[in-house]
């Protein structure tokens, strides 16, 4: 293990190492944000423990996440006296991250049950959320444990029956490793990865409440966990989806006997390599039927929409992990008779970065937000949260992918060693874009709950919301913000589910980018009218100008250097030089000036 330093060594060096860096008190953004999301009370009880984790983050905690990391997991067959019992052996630095994320932070328990870091009810979700959002920062793998524990738990507890919910609720909801119930989702097979429909996993009913399995599942993450949501078809049940069924798969049985059940392999994976996943082998294993028999996929997808808002935040942790470590080298390393960061070329390429990862931040808090309200009945909210789930999780992850390449481009390259962390990072970036739904079939659930599930109305309806609070914009913000807006639901409607589906990844940028400029912006004015610093809305300015407005390829953007630094350093903007700077990006009149003059326009990071 490294040695521990408590804080980065910022003596100018050819290769600036970042190590002991508090990522908690380096998220300016973060901390801004926090006092929107979270009430006072709450807020101030949390502090001291992010105030906690941010130091471990860039110290033991990506430590441990790198020991882990290069001793993966070992599946064994046979006890040491020749017994046919299969175990998994992980890393006790692995272990030990299971034990801040399960035990110390409750994780997985805390939206289900109070006490966890001494609150007396259950935590909201932008608890858990946020936690996340910063862990991920250290360590990617085991998230993927704690999201299916926490999802197979809301799921049981939506669907299950009372006897189930009973029986299992005290281990998935444990803080301790010794009797915690750590869940996991089977669903992909050979032949039927996105196309759950093809599943040949079968479901025979034993007559005593429980029901006997029998195929092979594929890619199972997490793969010795204790209970598993498994789809399968029961016996007789029609073709498709509509004939499949959820089915809750314990890993040992009641009478302490292992269930009919193989590990056949683990993967040897390109990321996430610190976390078990592997291939199962059902042989009749018993399981219990979750909900009603005809609607298993439908009741997964929730479990499946929890947890691509998990893979989402999960993105914008490992952005802002590489946008932290890019900004740290850039101001600590020097060439050409200048630190990195006054480089005009590295300027622009910081500040793509930067807008990057403070949309995947700021629309990641207002899903979670969104979420909640949903989960407390709001049928508007539950509308706005089926469209902005795969919207997020689109867009979000397929950014994290070139995000992390380009840290490790501007580290240069020791970035491509592993000793950095900048690889493993790039690595387990790659998975997001891959599980619960590949980029294709994500974008087409956007169009799916658009059109099918029928959320524009309140998708639109809530941004406009959110632009008419936020009374303080410059004008032309909303201007363009309002055009933008009527453009992109005309194409919308105008592209019903099943018609040019291949406009339907442009689409769905669109509008993850004009979703993320409107929160920034109703952030941005609140952050200005409470604390004086405005310049959320000039990154918010910089989405629509360089995301959404029409560009010209030949005519070069001239960045306004100031404006780019005061940005990428987080140092804060009074309300003057923020609107002037919104108004030198946007300009009156917008892109079509720009086009017709052939001006360059200024304040921009060039997408």
């Amino acid at each position: 293990m490294r040695e521990t330093a408590s804080s980065p060594d910022t003596t100018m060096t050819p290769v600036p190492d970042s190590y002991g860096i508090d990522r908690f008190a380096d998220d300016r953004s973060l901390d801004d944000l926090l006092p929107l999301y979270l009430d006072e009370k709450l807020l101030a009880h949390l502090r001291p423990v992010f105030e906690d984790l941010g130091p471990r983050l860039g110290g033991e905690l990506d430590d441990l996440a790198h020991d882990a990391d290069v001793n993966p997991p070992v599946l064994q067959h046979r006890t040491r006296n020749g017994a046919d019992a299969q175990s998994i052996k992980i890393h006790p630095a692995y272990r030990r991250l299971q034990e801040v994320a399960f035990g110390e932070l409750g994780l997985a328990a805390m939206s289900h049950r109070p006490g966890v870091l001494g609150w007396d009810e259950p935590m909201p979700p932008i608890v858990k959320y946020l936690l996340v959002y910063l862990f991920t920062q250290a360590e990617f793998g085991l998230l993927c444990p704690v999201n299916m524990t926490d999802s197979l738990t809301r799921t049981l507890r939506k669907y299950g029956s009372p006897e189930l919910v009973d029986r299992f609720i005290g281990g998935l909801t444990s803080t301790d490793l010794d009797t915690l119930t750590q869940g996991a989702m089977f669903m992909t097979e050979q032949d039927a990865g996105s196309d759950v429909g093809r599943a040949t996993t079968t479901a025979v009913d034993n007559g005593d409440g429980t029901w006997a399995l029998t195929g092979e599942k594929w890619f199972c993450s997490n793969a010795d966990a204790e209970l598993a949501m498994v789809l399968a078809r029961p016996e007789g049940a029609q073709t498709g989806i509509k004939g499949i069924g959820l089915f809750l798969l314990p890993r040992t049985l009641e009478d302490g006997s292992p269930n009919s059940m193989r590990i056949v392999r683990l993967k040897d994976k390109l990321g996430t390599r610190s976390m078990p996943s592997g291939e199962m082998s059902l042989q009749g294993a018993t399981a219990y039927l979750v909900g009603d028999i005809g609607r298993g996929f439908v009741q997964m997808a929730d479990m499946v929409n929890s947890s691509r808002l998990s893979n989402a935040v999960r993105a914008a942790g490992l952005m802002r992990r590489a946008f932290g470590e890019s900004k740290f080298i850039c101001r600590n390393r020097e060439a050409f008779g200048s630190t990195l960061s006054k480089l005009p070329l590295q300027r622009r390429q910081l500040a793509k970065i930067m807008t990057t990862t403070e949309q995947a931040l700021s629309i990641s808090l207002h899903t979670a937000d969104v979420f909640a309200r949903a989960d407390a009945g709001d049928a508007e909210a539950a509308s706005v949260l089926r469209i902005l789930t795969p919207l997020i999780k689109f867009r979000a992850t397929r950014d994290a992918r070139k995000v992390t390449a380009d840290a490790m481009e501007i580290r240069g390259g020791v970035g491509y060693i592993e000793e950095y962390g900048d690889a493993r990072v790039f690595r387990d970036s790659q998975l997001g874009s891959i599980w619960e739904g590949t980029s294709n079939i994500v974008a087409l659930d956007v169009i799916r709950a658009a059109h099918r599930a029928g959320t524009l109305g309140p998708l639109f309806r809530h941004l406009e919301t959110l632009i008419a609070e936020a009374a303080d914009l410059p004008a032309a913000f909303r201007s363009q913000i309002q055009s933008l807006s009527s453009t992109l639901l005309h194409a919308l409607e105008s592209t019903p589910e099943g018609v040019e589906q291949a406009r339907v990844r442009q689409l769905a940028t669109a509008t993850y980018n004009l979703v993320c400029a409107t929160i920034m912006a109703s952030e941005g004015a609140r952050i200005g009218s409470g604390r004086g610093d405005w310049s959320r809305i000039v990154i918010a300015a910089l989405v629509l100008r360089h995301k959404l407005m029409p560009q010209n390829p030949l005519v070069p953007v001239v960045d306004d250097d100031s404006v780019l630094d005061a940005l990428i350093d987080g140092v804060g903007m009074g309300r003057e030089d923020a609107f002037a700077a919104v108004e030198d990006i946007l300009g009156e009149g917008g892109a079509a000036q720009s086009a017709e003059d052939g001006t360059a326009r200024s304040g921009g990071s060039g997408q």
